[in-house]
């Protein structure tokens, strides 16, 4: 049985071969289908795993309510610019959704804008003010040194911690531990940590948290105060704002939605009308990019899909000419003995062994494509080996659906007229 089957296959590989140029055209369709459907993927892929990775950076069990400057209004614009502008969360409300949240973690987050300087170095970043429990509730780790502890906002202690490229830009032929950072024009901060790198852009505003410094709350409050001076292109400007930021850590992912519904009560009572704070739920933010992106890889194996479609077409066509070609040969197989199975197995064997050539073929080409994705157009992508198998397992089904209609033609022709075809 084996030495029949492997005789059909070569002999389908010699019929395929008498026509090479048309039977690689009709191989393309099938290959650039399977390599579509591969990269495509990958590119969906690599989008909605950096997208989740952002959220989960975020916290999936944290919950953020953050100060905004809300539009200016009428009032605002014709008050005088000595008169500070007041808004955002308050560090009695930050008590308040400690009061309210008993279980979880609250971290209060000042954040001001101030040029840094060592010796020749300088660079204008943001000093973010926080407490000790920070570091656990932002998922985030110190490469050297220590963290800001509780000890040191106590006693308003002038210390900071780094973040990595912060620590690259000031310091970057010596060890910044021990050393002192000049603030603005007379602070100054000794480094006691620095931070691991974190590559992302989560941070103060939008300031990634890789180029901060870190600061005791309580030395910011006191240092800077809570009256904000901002000064540009000859513009000037006051702005009252005690906290920027408040982060929550709930204990697990099942409180997150209550916890979330208590914020947001609070939030609401506390500055309705005002819409001067945003609350934030990275886990809703995770449910919906994940729906959205399985919609979004749907949408892309469709597209792809296509293109399998319309080289299964070519397949089909292509047989059928080969049918009408060859209908003197399947006369004379009928003739001496050839049933119609075996004239079915034959033309099968045929659209089958184009359709996994191009698949194959294009397997290679669709693992291929992600790499110079990413090399080109700095777009991470992922190559799951199940996208593979489905693209090739899609392409040799391909081949044989589209090869059943020609093979029963073939083998229903009737011999004697087959024979009599010139």
């Amino acid at each position: 049985m084996i030495q029949g089957s492997w005789r059909i296959v070569r002999l389908g590989l010699k019929s395929l071969m008498l026509h090479k140029l048309r039977s690689s055209l009709t191989t393309a369709g099938i290959l650039f289908g399977v390599a579509s459907v591969i990269a495509m993927l990958a590119v969906g892929e690599g989008a909605k795993i950096e997208a989740l990775e952002r959220f989960r950076d975020m916290g999936v069990t944290n919950l953020i309510a953050r100060s905004k400057k809300p539009a200016e209004s009428l009032s605002n614009s014709q008050q005088s610019a000595w008169m500070p502008i007041g808004y955002g969360l308050q560090f009695e409300e930050a008590d308040l959704i400690a009061a309210s949240l008993p279980d979880a973690t609250v971290i209060r987050i000042r954040e001001i804008k101030k040029n840094m300087q060592r010796g020749e170095n300088f660079r204008s970043s943001i000093v973010v003010g926080t407490e000790a429990d920070f570091l656990e509730v932002a998922n985030m780790r110190v490469r050297e040194g220590r963290w800001l502890s509780n000890v040191d906002n106590e006693r308003l202690a002038n210390v900071c911690v780094l973040g990595a490229t912060l620590s690259r830009l000031l310091f970057p032929l010596e060890n910044p531990m021990g050393q002192t950072i000049l603030v603005g024009d007379d602070d100054r901060y000794r480094v006691v940590g620095v931070l691991a790198e974190q590559g992302r852009t989560a941070g103060a505003g939008s300031t990634p948290y890789d180029e901060c410094m870190f600061i005791p709350i309580n030395t910011s409050n006191r240092r800077f105060g809570v009256i904000l001076t901002n000064r540009s292109g000859g513009s000037f400007s006051r702005e009252r704002v005690e906290l920027h930021e408040v982060k929550v850590k709930m204990p697990d992912s099942t409180t997150v939605p209550a916890g979330a519904k208590i914020l947001r009560d609070l939030v609401e009572r506390q500055h309705k009308d005002k819409n001067d704070v945003l609350v934030t739920v990275p886990l809703e933010l995770l449910k919906q990019e994940e729906e959205s992106k399985r919609m979004f890889n749907i949408v892309l194996a469709v597209i792809a899909s296509i293109s399998l479609l319309v080289g299964g077409i070519g397949i089909m066509n292509v047989m059928l000419a080969t049918v009408t070609e060859r209908t003197r040969e399947i006369g004379i197989r009928r003739a001496l003995g050839a049933k119609r199975k075996h004239i079915i197995q034959q033309f099968l064997v045929e659209s089958g062994v184009l359709s996994a050539l191009g698949g194959v073929v294009g397997v290679a080409l669709g693992i291929v494509l992600p790499f110079l994705i990413t090399i080109w157009f700095d777009q991470k992508t992922i190559i799951l080996p199940h996208h593979v198998g489905l693209a090739f397992g899609i392409s040799a089904a391909v081949g044989v659906v589209f090869g059943i209609y020609p093979a029963w033609r073939a083998a229903n022709m009737d011999p004697v007229d087959a024979l009599r075809h010139e």
